[in-house]
């Protein structure tokens, strides 16, 4: 499975993509998950150790690198440089392996404007790519609020995107921004994730008011959700709510995606 996890920031997007990742590599899944998010953070949701997060660095602020690979520093522009550089060996090289979670940082940059191009975007759109052809059995891609990184080249490769939400107006028109964009590549498969969700009636406005998007689940609010952040543990662990939620939506794509 191919799952792509957007939202705007603060809804918990990020929270949802340890969950999932985490269910599925207790299930004995080979698990991938690709943090796109330009304040990576997606380590810390995981719970994993500080030797192994100090590890970990976004691909696209590795100037070295990306200028090995494509030809050119980043932040260049106007010259040449390689749009399609060798990324086959970044998964393996810069990822930490975790409890069944291999996680890698992607970082992200800054475009410009749509039609913007630089060493660092091409590295990151090639990466990817890449990530989506790989054979990993889960690829859990944490995006940034937008779409930037799928291309109509490899949309066909994302099984489904996971539009995460909080019970508000405001949220759900997010959600419809987000579903356009992604519509616009090719991206067919929709579903939404409530979050901090604190009663029936939040949960009922969800479900009525969902934009023509099915609802996948609901995580309820609970505080301690921020106590393990603080406490540097992951959220898989310390809220028994989530994790149980968590795995009733995986349960589901595994359902619907792969006919089992």
């Amino acid at each position: 499975m191919k799952l792509a996890i957007s939202g705007k920031g603060g809804v918990g997007k990020t929270t949802l993509a340890a969950l999932l990742a985490q269910v599925y590599a207790d299930q004995g899944r080979d698990v991938l998950a690709a943090d796109g998010d330009p304040s990576p953070c997606l380590a810390g949701a995981l719970g994993f150790p500080d030797d192994l997060r100090a590890k970990l660095s976004p691909i696209a602020e590795m100037d070295a690198l990306i200028e090995e690979r494509t030809g050119a520093k980043p932040g260049a522009s106007g010259g040449f440089f390689t749009i399609n550089p060798r990324v086959d060996d970044i998964p393996e090289r810069f990822s930490v392996l975790n409890r069944g979670v291999r996680l890698l940082e992607m970082g992200a940059v800054d475009l410009g404007g749509s039609g913007c191009i630089c060493p660092e975007s091409a590295m990151l759109k090639t990466l990817f790519t890449h990530l989506l052809f790989r054979d990993d059995e889960v690829l859990i891609l944490d995006m940034y609020a937008g779409v930037e990184h799928l291309g109509r080249a490899t949309v066909d490769f994302v099984d489904a995107m996971i539009i995460v939400v909080e019970p508000t107006r405001r949220s759900l028109g997010t959600a419809v921004q987000i579903k356009k964009l992604a519509e616009d590549i090719g991206v067919k498969r929709f579903w939404l994730v409530g979050n901090k969700v604190m009663n029936d009636d939040e949960a009922a406005f969800l479900r009525n008011e969902s934009p023509r998007i099915p609802v996948l689940g609901l995580l309820p609010s609970d505080t301690a959700v921020q106590e393990a952040d603080r406490l540097g543990i992951a959220v898989y662990d310390h809220v028994p709510a989530l994790r149980q939620a968590a795995e009733k939506m995986a349960a589901e794509l595994v359902t619907v995606i792969e006919g089992v």
